[in-house]
C-alpha cells in the first residue's frame, strides 16, 4: 500500500536531531529521503554519539549508534563534500530531482556554497526549502548556535521544570529538537499543499527557540494574562489540583483529578469524603489556592496503600490514575506491543540480523506509515544515487 507521500523526494541536508526527526517522519509517510553526509567528518555527528552502537557480524561497533538510529530510518545516505565544486554540483543535481530540501546549517551557511534558499528557489520556483536553526533566519541571535539545551534554557521551559527548591532542569530528552522537527513537518506539508494548488514553492524558516516558546502552552498564556511568573512545581500542575505524582507504599502513582466530580469520587475512595464540603477544597479554583493544605490531607492516606490497590481502586471510581513506568516497562507493556510502538527492521550486516527502533505513532487507515529502509551506514547508497546523476546545469 502506497504511503501518503509516495512519489515525493526529499533532499535531506540535516544532522543531529531536529532536522532528522522531520525527514524521518516524512520518510515514514512514504517519501524518498536522500540524506547527504560529509565523508570528511564521518557523516552525521550522532553516528559517534555512542555507546551503544550496533555491532557488525564480527562483533565490532559500527557507525549505527542508537542515537543516530532514533531519527534516520527510511533514508538513503550519500557522501558528498559540499565544500568542493563537485559536491556543490552534486547537491544542485539532487535538488533538481527533489520536491523538498530540508537543512539545518547556521543561517547563511549554505549560501556561501551557492546552495541557499535564494540560490535553489531561483533555479526551481516550485521547490519547498525548509531551514531549521537555533534562533531563525532573522533577529539579533540568528548567528548563535542552536542546541536543544540552549533552546530549553532560552525559551523558558527549564525555569518551569524541576522541584520547587531545586535547580532549573531540562526535559529528559531533546524535546526542543523533536518538537521543532514536528513543527517543520507541519510547515512542509502545508507548503506541499500550496504547491499542489499553485505550483509555487517557498522558503520555510523555523527555529528551535520559536518552537519551544510556542509549546510553553498554558504556562506561557498564564504569564501573558496575569503578569505573574510561573513557578517550578515539580510534578504538580499550575491549574489543576490534585494532579501530581504521589508516593505510595511501594512506589509512585500518578493521579490526575480533572474536575469536581472526580474529586468527590477520589475523596470517597480515600475515606475523606467530608473534605469535599470544605470551602478550601470544594472547587478546583479553591484547591489550587490551598494546594499545600490539600496535599497534607491526601498524601499520608495514599502513602499507606500499595500501588496496585491505588490503581485498581481509582480506576473503579473512574478517577485517572497510572504508574510511573521505567522505559523497559513502558516499551514492554501490552499497550506498546498492541500499538506497534517497537519495530524490528532486518539488517543482514549486523550481529543480531536486525535493529530495533521506536515505532511511528501515526495510525492512518488508508495510507499507513511503513518501515522500508533501516538506518543507513554513512554513504552506503552513494553509487546508487550519485552514479546516474547529470551534473549539467
Amino acid at each position: 500500500m502506497a504511503g501518503a507521500l509516495d512519489g515525493i523526494t526529499i533532499l535531506d541536508l540535516t544532522r543531529i536531531l531536529a532536522g532528522p526527526t522531520c525527514t524521518q517522519l516524512l520518510g515514514d509517510l512514504g517519501a524518498e529521503v536522500i540524506k547527504v553526509e560529509n565523508p570528511a567528518t564521518g557523516g552525521d555527528d550522532t553516528r559517534g554519539w555512542g555507546p551503544p552502537n550496533v555491532c557488525d557480524t564480527d562483533g565490532q561497533p559500527t557507525d549505527l549508534s542508537a542515537y543516530f538510529m532514533a531519527a534516520n530510518r527510511n533514508k538513503k545516505s550519500v557522501s558528498i563534500d559540499i565544500s568542493t565544486e563537485l559536491g556543490q554540483q552534486q547537491v544542485r543535481a539532487l535538488a533538481r530531482r527533489a520536491d523538498i530540501v530540508v537543512e539545518n546549517f547556521k543561517p547563511g551557511g549554505l549560501a556561501k556554497y551557492g546552495l541557499g534558499p535564494d540560490d535553489l528557489l531561483t533555479r526551481q520556483p516550485g521547490l519547498i526549502y525548509c531551514s531549521i536553526s537555533g534562533f531563525g533566519q532573522t533577529g539579533p541571535n540568528r548567528d548563535k548556535p542552536g542546541y536543544d539545551l540552549m533552546a530549553q534554557g532560552f525559551g523558558g521551559i527549564m525555569s518551569l521544570t524541576g522541584e520547587p527548591d531545586g535547580a532549573p532542569m531540562k526535559v529528559g530528552v531533546g524535546i526542543a529538537d523533536v518538537m521543532c522537527g514536528m513543527y517543520a513537518t507541519v510547515g512542509i506539508l502545508a507548503a506541499l499543499r500550496h504547491k499542489e494548488r499553485t505550483g509555487e514553492g517557498q522558503h520555510i524558516d523555523i527555529a528551535l527557540v520559536d518552537s519551544q516558546l510556542a509549546w510553553l502552552i498554558n504556562e506561557g498564556t498564564n504569564y501573558l494574562e496575569s503578569g505573574d511568573l510561573p513557578q517550578r512545581r515539580g510534578n504538580g500542575h499550575p491549574n489543576i489540583v490534585p494532579y501530581h505524582v504521589f508516593a505510595v507504599a511501594d512506589g509512585h502513582a500518578i493521579i490526575a483529578v480533572g474536575n469536581d466530580s472526580q474529586f468527590a469520587r477520589f475523596c470517597d475512595y480515600l475515606g475523606c469524603a467530608e473534605i469535599v464540603q470544605d470551602a478550601r477544597f470544594a472547587t478546583n479554583l479553591a484547591r489550587t489556592q490551598n494546594r499545600d493544605a490539600l496535599l497534607a490531607v491526601i498524601g499520608p492516606r495514599l502513602a499507606a496503600r500499595p500501588l496496585a490497590a491505588v490503581i485498581a481502586g481509582l480506576e473503579a471510581c473512574k478517577v485517572p490514575v497510572g504508574p510511573v513506568n521505567t522505559i523497559d516497562l513502558a516499551l514492554g507493556s501490552d499497550q506498546a506491543q498492541a500499538r506497534d510502538m517497537v519495530v524490528a527492521m532486518p539488517r543482514a550486516d549486523v550481529q543480531k540480523g536486525q535493529v530495533r527502533l521506536l515505532g511511528n505513532p501515526l495510525k492512518l487507515s488508508r495510507t499507513p506509515v511503513s518501515y522500508r529502509l533501516p538506518p543507513p551506514h554513512c554513504g552506503q547508497d552513494s553509487q546508487e544515487i550519485l552514479g546516474p546523476l547529470s551534473l549539467d546545469d
